[in-house]
């Protein structure tokens, strides 16, 4: 049993005791919210289940993203999670599992299916749930995990978009409200506001809606520019949590490798100062609502065992500094094909061999962001465009949003959004042909008992847990 809803009471979250709770975990990334580097395929999540539907036919495919979203996360995952005594799961999802963009506003009742399972699962091991709206209509942002296939966030130029997001937000309130174990709503993931006085205003507007129909559950409200400024905010609202995002670029392979020096601790250090500053003077509570590096491969990435090594020692040293602060946080991520998750699919399973060909593929062609290694040939095309741009517009890497140079806009443009989607039938094709059983085993390779754990990072996170339980 939980004691009561939790709620924000100064700088902390407190229990129906008084007690303060410390929310630490992860996130099911690319479950509920699918993402191209976390499960392989290219381009965005409605290009991918477009074309799988084509290839096989609706009710295989029914079936199929039934079973894998299913055994995606199970019981033993739940089980597992608790054992490294972490305390709360951030579950993305796209507002495609609720309401169709040609059916708006009309809830579809089978989007709950997997999500409240997943929820009383975590809630049977004492875990606490954050539900986060990682999509939503007209997209927030212009990255590929809003399922926006565009260069254009239009969530912010059309009022009803906005309207949309907040009337779905009401219809997952009424159903959640009154549930100790869920520990609140994330209303948008990593907005992107380039006028940054429109997203504060949502805010005060969402808030209000939501306090209307639940209200008592805390709302965690991520920072502009993909969590990382707060740019506009001039208040705290209460009962709310802010969160930021705290990626380091030296647990990326484009990065500097990480050697714990005192100056890479000092940058990281500040590098979170920098982005807590607002929820600091305001004195309210902090969540890191996503950080975390990438691994390196031992089967094709050179002194492998060393860099991964050197990635741990960056989380250990992010996670002392959290530890220094007292915040919440939450990892990305928690399973996947073997990029970052806590847990992944294993090489010789019937996912990873079906799509292996296609992975080196897209690593040779640069098709999604995180998977990307170094390659001659997309290089070779992408540098003179990038110095010819720069160039003749010398203002084009200025560009909202700011953090993205002329490279990195053209890799999103014309690398992932528009090379990748012309692989999406490709990727389908794959699984022409495959029956039920296939089917099946396919999705069973996400199964936590067909799983590899990533023990480096799981021993690092659970010495840095600090769990405190509701005591029954």
């Amino acid at each position: 049993m939980a004691t009561g809803i939790l709620k924000v009471k100064g700088d902390k979250v407190v229990n129906e005791l008084n007690q303060t709770i410390v929310l630490r975990g992860a996130a099911i990334g690319g479950w509920m919210n699918m993402e191209n580097f976390i499960t392989g395929y290219p381009g965005h999540e409605y290009q991918h289940r477009a074309a799988m539907r084509k290839v096989l036919g609706p009710e295989k495919y029914e079936f199929f993203f039934d079973k894998w979203l299913e055994y995606f996360f199970t019981e033993a995952d739940a089980r597992f999670f608790a054992e490294l005594g972490l305390n709360c799961i951030r579950i993305p999802f796209n507002f495609r599992h609720f309401e169709d963009d040609m059916n708006p506003r009309v809830l579809k009742e089978s989007g709950f299916k997997h999500l409240d399972r997943v929820i009383n699962l975590c809630a049977k091991e004492r875990i606490y749930t954050i539900l986060d709206m990682h999509t939503v209509p007209g997209g927030q942002n212009v990255d590929w995990h809003s399922d926006n296939p565009t260069n254009y966030a239009a969530f912010w130029e059309y009022k009803d978009h906005q309207d949309r997001t907040i009337w779905l937000w009401e219809q997952i309130a009424a159903r959640y409200r009154g549930n100790p174990w869920v520990a609140g709503y994330n209303p948008l993931n990593e907005p992107c506001d380039p006028e940054h006085i429109r997203l504060p205003a949502f805010y005060e507007r969402i808030e209000k809606a939501i306090r209307a129909v639940d209200p008592d559950h805390i709302l965690w409200f991520d920072g502009n520019t993909f969590a990382m400024e707060w740019k506009g905010f001039d208040k705290v609202l209460p009962n709310c949590v802010y969160s930021m995002h705290d990626y380091s670029a030296m647990g990326f392979p484009t990065g500097q490798r990480y050697k714990g020096t005192a100056e890479q601790k000092e940058l990281l250090e500040r590098q979170y100062l920098r982005k807590a500053e607002f929820m600091r003077r305001k004195g309210s509570a902090i969540w890191n609502g996503e950080f975390g590096p990438v691994y390196a491969d031992p089967r094709v990435d050179a002194d492998a065992d060393t860099i991964n090594e050197e990635r741990y020692n960056l989380l250990g040293e992010q996670l002392r500094i959290y530890d220094k602060y007292q915040i919440h946080w939450s990892i990305w991520l928690y399973k996947d094909i073997g990029l970052q998750g806590m847990i992944h699919t294993n090489p010789s399973s019937k996912w990873n061999t079906t799509i292996q060909p296609f992975l080196e593929k897209k690593n040779k062609f640069w098709l999604d962001a995180w998977g990307r290694r170094p390659s001659s040939e997309p290089e070779a095309a992408l540098k003179p465009l990038v110095n010819w741009i720069d160039q003749v517009s010398p203002t084009a890497k200025d560009t909202y949003p700011t953090p993205w140079n002329t490279e990195r806009h053209l890799l999103r443009i014309v690398f992932q959004t528009f090379l990748a989607a012309s692989f999406v039938d490709e990727f389908a094709e794959l699984f022409r042909g495959m029956d039920e059983g296939e089917l099946e085993a396919l999705a069973r390779s996400f199964h936590f008992d067909e799983c590899i754990q990533r023990k480096g990072l799981n021993e690092i996170l659970k010495s840095h847990a600090h769990v405190n339980r509701d005591r029954c």
